[in-house]
This record gives structure tokens, C-alpha cells and sequence, in this order.
């Protein structure tokens, strides 16, 4: 399809809702238009997905916003291989709608369906499974990628390797993903076997992890960050998938079924006060019950890859002045700074309604890509006054620790923060350089951390 594109003005923000931006946005239906974008007058201009990036790493103030999502046919599938093509404004919940059914499902989810191919390799999300998988690049064979210097340029480990480096994590800022080809893989069900251990804080649940965490392909742990003052007690939920031969009875006629979960919707911005010290306490007191007394359950695979899918909306129960999610990683020796930070947040006042904790394996493949092996901690906090001097002194201690934050987390970091954690930006502003050195694609995160004025 092709024709005339049509931009409109909007104002958009990452899903935390904070620092919107006011941009001109336009649709695109074909690669052609995609084209035709590249060339318009609004500049910078970035491909956006779903907006499910917490920070302004998909928002370009005052410049033109690519929504990709009407780019999302499947182009081919090998059953033989598992390999999928298709366009990069695929979701992943129309992936897994479509082949989980028939007993296919994507190596690497992060805790929402609600995100495109694209952005996925953009952010080079990772899941409950890193320690043994990876992240979402991993498992990308190739990408087609529109670059403002090069035009198309087909990409993958082995050629264009720099470019494929540079794009999986670089944020958007190398070109626009056309399509790109995945490797699925079989699963015989849709559920998976997962065991429950409640630990009395943070410290504990990292030991149980370094100890146990081999003989589970997925762990991850819910911290509740308000218990002992501070120390983070931790339920730790790990699993398997199950074969078709070992499902409870009820589930062996349509193993590969996913249930559907009622839906529930956040219809406005939640008044400020509902998440308070004593509302969160209540919720986690509720939460850490529940989990004591489930030693081990079988559970549909969206219940523990996509929790809160379920809610609609959920992000606005923080508030008219939204929330910064805060995704810090350290190295395996450095766990205890993750400790640190919970007690420093306690103490402070600063009381995260939410707080993930997971084991890292080895670093991506890309030169921005986010893990390394270690442990990564992800906390949310709501808006309000002194956020900002608090999260500068949490990225002081995150340096001193050897860790780093997560650019589709991150809103608030400074330029030489982020600079002294990713080893590899130089080598990433040069390859940018190469396929962009007019600086036609850009966002709100690269003028931030002042990427648009060097060339590595």
C-alpha cells in the first residue's frame, strides 16, 4: 500500500507517563511510506512501537514519531527451522496468539506481550529466563534496517555485524526495522510447573538464587521493598515448562489452550494518595501471604511471563504525574549494592509499589545491550518532590558498584553516568555516524545524554 502520509500533532510519553513530549506523528502502512517518512520536514524522527519504553527513549520533542504497529503481517514461518518472518510492527502478543496454538512460542519474552518486534530488538529486552537464554537479540537471525545514509541494509552476526551490534539496544537511533527473522521454538503445552520459596529478605533470595537457580530455566522474584525496614523480603517463583504427558487432567484435551484471564481497566489517572506507605504494606502484606502458603502450582504461561497484561491501563494507578521506573544491574560479586539501594529507598522515603528482582547470564550481543551477568533489580517509584535528587544519589552509588541502569528504564541519568556504564558507546556513536551522520533519527533520550553532538 502506498499513498500519502498523513501527520497529526500528539503528545506522547514512555509508559511511566512522566516528561511527556509534543511530536507530529504520522501512520505508515507500507515500507514505502517508511521512505517517504525518512524524507519528511520534522526532524529528528524515530520509529515507535507500542510506547512501552518507560523513559523518553521512543519520544523526540518537536520532531516526527514513525507508529510502526500497522506494519505487522507475518511474511513466512519454516516449521522445519521455527523460523518467523515478519514485519517489525509485529507484537508479541500476535505472535504468540497465532502460534502457541500450534505448539510454537518466542525463546525470550520481557513481562508484557504489548511490545513490537521491533522495539524488542531495539531495547534488546530480556526475561525471566537470561541466565539461560539470553535476551531477545539472541535468538534474531537477521533484520532489515532503513538507514538515512545507506538506505536498506540487511543485518545479522555475520553481516553487517557492527550495524547489528549497534541497532540490538541502540534505542532506535541506527534506522528503522523493516522486518526482521526470529527463531521460535516447540513447546508440547502452555503451562509451565512453578515453585513458590518465600525468603525473609533480598540477601537471602540472591544466596537461594546463586545455589538453586540452575535447575529452573525461569526465576524471577517479587521484593516486597517496605518489609524490615528495607531488607526486601522476597518470594521467589520458578518453573519449567511441562509436557503434554504430565498436565493435570483437566488441561491434557487443549494443552497448548491459554485461558483467558478477565480483564481489568485502569479508565483514569488514580489521585495521588491511593498509593501510599500504608496502601502498599497492605497490598504486599496480602501478596507475601498468598505466596506462603503455594509451595508449587501449575500456572498458563501468560499468569507468570505477563501478570499484569491483565490490568488495562495500570500504569496510570500512579498518579497524574506518573512514575520513573528505576532497572538497576550489578555484577554477581557486587549483589550487594542491590541491598543497599532498598535500604537507602526505605530510608529516604521513597516506597516502591513494585520490586522485581533476576539473574543475569552473560552480556548481550549488542554494544548498548543491557545485561551482564549478574543480578538486576527493578523498582518503581512514584513522581513527587526530591525524586530526582534521590535517583542521582542511587546512580552514584549504581557507578561505584560496577553496575548500570537500563536505557528503556532510564529518564533522568546524566550524560556521564550513562557514559561510565556502556563500555561500548563510542563504538556505538561511530557506527551511528556512518548511517546517519546528518543526525536525521534522534529522541529525546540521545539529546538528553548529549549523543546527537558527538560522533564516538
Amino acid at each position: 500500500m502506498s499513498g500519502t502520509l498523513s501527520w497529526t500533532t500528539e503528545t506522547i510519553a514512555g509508559w511511566g507517563q512522566y516528561r511527556p513530549a509534543t511530536v507530529k506523528i504520522c501512520r505508515p502502512r507500507s515500507g514505502h511510506q517508511v521512505e517517504e517518512a525518512l524524507r519528511n520536514p520534522f526532524k529528528p524522527i524515530l520509529a515507535r512501537g507500542m510506547g512501552r519504553s518507560y523513559g523518553d527513549a521512543a519520544q523526540c520533542s518537536g520532531g516526527g514519531i514513525l507508529e510502526m504497529t500497522a506494519l505487522n503481517r507475518f511474511r513466512a514461518f519454516d516449521a522445519d527451522s521455527g523460523i518467523l518472518d515478519c514485519e517489525a510492527g509485529t507484537t508479541l502478543s500476535e505472535i504468540l496468539d497465532w502460534f502457541v496454538p500450534r505448539g510454537w512460542t518466542l525463546p525470550v519474552v520481557p513481562g508484557t506481550r504489548m511490545i513490537t518486534v521491533g522495539g524488542a530488538i531495539a531495547n534488546d529486552v530480556h526475561g525471566k529466563n537470561h541466565h539461560v537464554d539470553g535476551s531477545f537479540c539472541a535468538h534474531v537471525i537477521d533484520f532489515d534496517l532503513l538507514t538515512p545514509d545507506r538506505g536498506v541494509v540487511r543485518c545479522s552476526p555475520e553481516q553487517e555485524a557492527s550495524l547489528f551490534q549497534a541497532t540490538a539496544g541502540g534505542v532506535g537511533l541506527t534506522g528503522i526495522i523493516f522486518n526482521a527473522r526470529l527463531r521460535l521454538e516447540p513447546i508440547e503445552s502452555a503451562w509451565l510447573e512453578v515453585e513458590y520459596e518465600p525468603c525473609p529478605d533480598l540477601a537471602h533470595a540472591l544466596a537461594v538464587l546463586d545455589a538453586t537457580d540452575a535447575g529452573f530455566r525461569y526465576s524471577v522474584g517479587w521484593v516486597d521493598a517496605l518489609s524490615g525496614d528495607g531488607r526486601g523480603r522476597t518470594v521467589l517463583t520458578r518453573g519449567n515448562w511441562l509436557p503434554a504427558s504430565a498436565l493435570p487432567p483437566e488441561r491434557c484435551a487443549a494443552p497448548l489452550r491459554v485461558p483467558r484471564r478477565p480483564e481489568l481497566s485502569i479508565p483514569y489517572r488514580m489521585p495521588e494518595w491511593v498509593l501510599n506507605p500504608t496502601s502498599i504494606r497492605f497490598f504486599n502484606a496480602f501478596n507475601w501471604k498468598r505466596f506462603c502458603f503455594r509451595k508449587r502450582a501449575v500456572i498458563d504461561m501468560d499468569r507468570y511471563f505477563f501478570p499484569l497484561d491483565s490490568v488495562t491501563n495500570w500504569n496510570r494507578m500512579y498518579g497524574r504525574r506518573g512514575f520513573v521506573q528505576y532497572q538497576a544491574t550489578v555484577p554477581l560479586e557486587s549483589a550487594q549494592c542491590l541491598t543497599e539501594l532498598l535500604r537507602r529507598s526505605y530510608q529516604n522515603g521513597f516506597f516502591s509499589f513494585l520490586g522485581v528482582l533476576k539473574r543475569f547470564g552473560a552480556g548481550g550481543i549488542g554494544m548498548l545491550s543491557h545485561p551482564m551477568p549478574g543480578y538486576t533489580l527493578t523498582l518503581d517509584f512514584p513522581v513527587r518532590d526530591g525524586l530526582e535528587r534521590f535517583l542521582r544519589e542511587c546512580d552514584r552509588l549504581l557507578l561505584d558498584w560496577g553496575g548500570r541502569l537500563y536505557l528503556a528504564k532510564d529518564i533522568l541519568a546524566l550524560p556521564e553516568t550513562i557514559a561510565a556504564m556502556y563500555p561500548r558507546l563510542n563504538e556505538f556513536l561511530k557506527v551511528r555516524a556512518h548511517v546517519d551522520s546528518a543526525r536525521v533519527l534522534g529522541s529525546d533520550l540521545s539529546r538528553r545524554l548529549g549523543w546527537d553532538d558527538r560522533n564516538g
